[in-house]
């Protein structure tokens, strides 16, 4: 892994100056931006049970689908497309050390772009009059989660890129991977047909996968092992099929 920080510091200086990159942090910052204006007029208006943090963190799978597919559709899929791919790999670099480098920069980018949104909550802190506005334990368990759940989100965008010839094919499969993700288990758990008996087994795996329940079981506090394994274990396994999809690739060509 001698090559790993090399790799992942050209990503992290690509990224940077990377036009998709900048298109996904204005809508990321507008549309949380909004939401949270949004969520505080709300709560100006009428009293709730849960603070404003609560329900900014259960958007985060818009963030997820506008930032994870721009940031990652180029990492190797345009590469391949330029054939410059083929080129790196016929240095002393391993496989695993470029799919791991350009997975490490896209996930420290994506820590930045969600660690930008503290400065919402610092603005709230100051200004707020009413102290029930800020939960730290709501506060802290949401990025808990965002954290955790953005390597499994990054992951899959980077997997998508390495699947694809083009930069446009990528973006669309890891939309379509991270859709089925973040909202397959909460919407077939509620169709009937898993409510037999017999599908039991299948409903309480699907009750396992359910995003939104790690996302507010994490907001509570309650950091159960069991999410962070899904997150740890899906992650590895996304990474591993990324790195034999590049190499299947790479003999196929």
């Amino acid at each position: 892994m001698r090559h790993f920080f090399t790799i992942f510091g050209h990503e992290v200086r690509m990224l940077l100056v990377n036009t998709s990159t900048y298109i996904a942090a204005v809508l990321f910052l507008f549309v949380m931006g909004f939401f949270f204006t949004f969520l505080l007029e709300s709560y100006s208006e009428a009293a709730r049970e849960t603070s404003p943090a609560f329900d900014f963190f259960r958007l985060f799978w818009l963030a997820v689908i506008i930032v994870v597919p721009l940031m990652t559709m180029k990492s190797i899929a345009e590469e391949r497309r330029l054939g410059t791919l083929e080129t790196l790999l016929t240095t002393p670099v391993s496989t695993g050390e470029v799919v791991l480098g350009k997975y490490a920069a896209a996930y420290f980018v994506y820590l930045l772009f969600w660690g930008s949104t503290s400065g919402l909550f610092y603005v709230l802190h100051r200004f707020a009059t009413d102290p029930r506005l800020l939960d730290p334990g709501t506060l802290v368990g949401g990025y808990i989660f965002i954290a955790v759940s953005g390597l499994l989100f990054v992951a899959i965008g980077v997997f998508a890129s390495a699947l694809a010839r083009n930069q446009a094919v990528a973006l669309v499969l890891s939309l379509a991977m991270l859709l089925v993700l973040i909202f397959g288990a909460s919407f077939a758990v509620n169709i009937q047909f898993f409510q037999l008996e017999a599908l039991r087994p299948v409903r309480q795996a699907l009750d396992y996968a359910n995003v939104f329940q790690h996302l507010d079981d994490f907001s509570r506090g309650i950091i159960d092992i069991r999410h962070l394994f899904f997150y740890l274990t899906g992650t590895a396994l996304t990474l591993i099929l990324t790195v034999l999809g590049v190499e299947a690739r790479l003999l196929h060509n």
